[in-house]
C-alpha cells in the first residue's frame, strides 16, 4: 500500500535528490515553471525526447512494468523555478483507462517519502498528477490531479508553452489561419440606417469562459493568436471570476537551502542562562542572538554531558546582535550556555532564512550568515571596526545530507577596519561572518554564469528551439 495523500493534500519533502515513480503505462513529462506558473522555454519540458533538463536537476528514465522514473535533485533546481509539475498523458484512450495511475516519491535512503494514487480520472487525456513546490525555504509535494480533456495542448497553453510551429523550412502540414491581422474597416451607416452586424471570423473567436478550443484549433493558431487568446482568458477571469475553483495559492519564492525546514522558535530572558529549545529537526540551524547591555556576551553549545562546545559568540560590544550556526543533535534538543550582561532574545531559524548575497549593497552589524547562489563571483566586504573580521564559507553544491554541513573553509582572518574582496567559488555557498563586531557592508561584483552555462537568475534560452513540438505532436490525431 502507498503511504498516500488524497487529492489536494500536501506534505514537506527533504531538499535532497529524490526519485519519483509515475505509474502505470502512461507517457510522462516534467514541467519546470516559474512563480507565474509558466515555463521559460522549451528546455523547461523534460520528456522522452529531451530526457534531461539543462541544469541537470530533473532527469527522466523509462522503467519496467509501465513505470517511468524521474530524478529530481531539489538542491539543484534553479531559483527562478518554483514548481516541478509531473504530467501524465495518453496517446490512445483516456486516463481513466490507465490502471493504478499514481506518483510515489522516494528519499535518498530509498524509502517512500509520500505518494498519491489518482482515483477519479475520467475522459482526460493529459493531467498534472502532482507537483513539487517551494515553501518556507524547503519543498513540498502536492497531490494535484488536474486533468485536461483537450490533452497536452490545453495543458501546454495553461503553462506558457509556445505551441507554434517551426520556421517554414519544414513542409506545411497545417493550413494557415485565415483571420486578418486587423478587423475589416466599414463605412459608417447613412443617417436613419441600422448598422449591419459583423460576425468575427470563426478562427479568432474567443472561447466562452471555461470552454477550451479543440486541439486542432490550438495547433493551427499563430503565436500572436495564442497570446491574444491568453490575454482574453485573463481578462474574462478578472471580470467574471474563474469558471472553476481557483487554484491553491502559489508558494512563496525562496532561495536554495540546505538543513532542516521548520517554524522559527524563540526564547528570552535576562543575564546568564542555559537555553533549551526542544522539538527541532536534526541538522544545522541559525541562532539569532540580541542582547541589551554593556559587557561580555558569550554563547556555547552544550552536549549531553553539559560540556561546552566550540564558542559561537565571544564579544565585549555593547548591545550585541548577530547570527551564527549551531547543530541540533539527533534527539532534537538544542542546549546553549549564554553569558549576557542584560536582557536577551534568542531565535532558532532554518538556514533557509539566511540573508542573500547579491550585487545590491547589504549593510549589517555583527556576525551573520549569508547565502550566495550564483556562479563564481567576487565578494567585497567593507568592515568598519577595530577588532577581528573572520569569514568562512561552506560549499553546498552537491551536498545532499541535510543533517550536516560540508567542510568549513577559511577566507579572511584580519584585525581592524579594512576593505576586502574575496573570490567566491560557484554557489550555492554559505558565507559566514563568524566574528565581525562592528558595522559592515557586503556586495557581489563580476558574477559569472554557473558552469552549466548560465546564471540561474537569468531567463533560460532553449538550446533546441522547438523541442516542445516533439512532446505536443503525440497529442495530435
Amino acid at each position: 500500500m502507498l503511504r498516500g495523500l488524497i487529492k489536494g493534500d500536501n506534505a514537506f519533502v527533504p531538499t535532497a535528490a529524490l526519485r519519483v515513480a509515475v505509474r502505470s503505462g502512461v507517457d510522462v513529462a516534467a514541467l519546470l515553471v516559474t512563480e507565474q506558473g509558466r515555463v521559460r522555454g522549451d528546455s523547461d519540458i523534460v520528456f522522452d525526447g529531451a530526457p534531461a533538463h539543462p541544469s541537470g536537476a530533473v532527469r527522466l528514465a523509462e522503467g519496467e512494468d509501465g513505470t517511468v522514473w524521474l530524478d529530481a535533485d531539489l538542491a539543484g533546481v534553479e531559483e527562478t523555478v518554483t514548481r516541478v509539475l509531473f504530467v501524465a498523458s495518453t496517446e490512445e484512450g483516456a486516463l481513466r483507462d490507465a490502471r493504478a495511475l499514481s506518483v510515489e516519491v522516494f528519499g535518498p535512503d530509498g524509502g517512500t517519502v509520500v505518494a498519491y494514487e489518482v482515483t477519479d480520472a475520467g475522459a482526460e487525456t493529459a493531467m498534472v498528477v502532482a507537483e513539487l513546490y517551494r515553501r518556507s525555504g524547503g519543498w513540498k509535494f502536492r497531490a494535484v490531479g488536474q486533468g485536461y480533456v483537450d490533452g497536452l495542448t490545453g495543458l501546454a497553453v495553461d503553462h506558457g508553452v509556445d505551441v507554434g510551429e517551426e520556421p517554414r523550412e519544414l513542409p506545411d502540414r497545417i493550413p494557415a489561419p485565415a483571420a486578418p491581422a486587423d478587423p475589416p474597416r466599414t463605412e459608417p451607416p447613412a443617417q436613419g440606417e441600422t448598422p449591419a452586424r459583423t460576425e468575427p471570423p470563426a478562427q479568432t473567436a474567443a472561447p466562452a469562459q471555461g470552454r477550451r478550443l479543440t486541439r486542432d484549433q490550438l495547433m493551427n493558431m499563430t503565436q500572436d493568436e495564442i497570446r491574444a487568446l491568453a490575454a482574453a482568458q485573463r481578462q474574462a477571469k478578472a471580470e467574471h471570476g474563474p469558471a472553476t475553483a481557483p487554484p491553491a495559492p502559489r508558494p512563496d519564492p525562496s532561495v536554495w537551502t540546505c538543513g532542516p525546514v521548520f517554524k522559527p522558535r524563540g526564547a528570552s530572558g535576562r543575564n546568564n542562562d542555559v537555553i533549551t529549545v526542544k522539538g527541532l529537526p536534526h541538522g544545522p540551524v541559525m541562532v539569532e542572538l540580541a542582547v541589551k547591555g554593556e559587557g561580555y556576551t558569550g554563547l556555547w553549545p552544550l552536549d549531553d554531558a553539559n560540556t561546552k562546545g566550540r564558542s559561537l559568540v565571544s564579544s565585549t560590544e555593547k548591545n550585541f546582535r548577530g547570527r551564527v550556526i549551531a547543530s541540533v543533535p539527533a534527539h532534537g534538543s538544542l542546549r546553549l550556555r549564554l553569558e549576557a550582561p542584560g536582557s536577551w532574545q534568542v531565535r532558532i531559524l532554518p538556514l533557509a532564512e539566511a540573508r542573500r548575497l547579491s550585487e545590491s549593497r547589504l549593510e549589517s552589524w555583527g556576525p551573520e550568515v549569508l547565502l550566495h547562489t550564483g556562479g563564481t563571483a567576487d565578494a567585497t566586504f567593507d568592515f568598519r571596526g577595530g577588532s577581528n573580521l573572520i569569514v568562512h564559507f561552506y560549499r553546498l553544491a552537491g551536498h545532499t545530507d541535510p543533517t550536516t554541513l560540508p567542510r568549513l573553509e577559511g577566507a579572511v582572518n584580519e584585525i581592524g577596519a579594512r576593505k576586502e574582496t574575496l573570490p567566491l567559488p560557484e554557489g550555492p555557498l554559505l558565507v559566514c561572518l563568524s566574528v565581525a563586531d562592528a558595522p559592515w557592508t557586503a556586495r557581489l561584483k563580476d558574477v559569472r554564469p554557473h558552469s552549466a552555462g548560465r546564471n540561474p537568475d537569468s531567463p533560460m534560452r532553449t538550446a533546441e528551439p522547438r523541442g516542445a513540438l516533439g512532446w505536443l505532436r503525440r497529442a495530435k490525431p
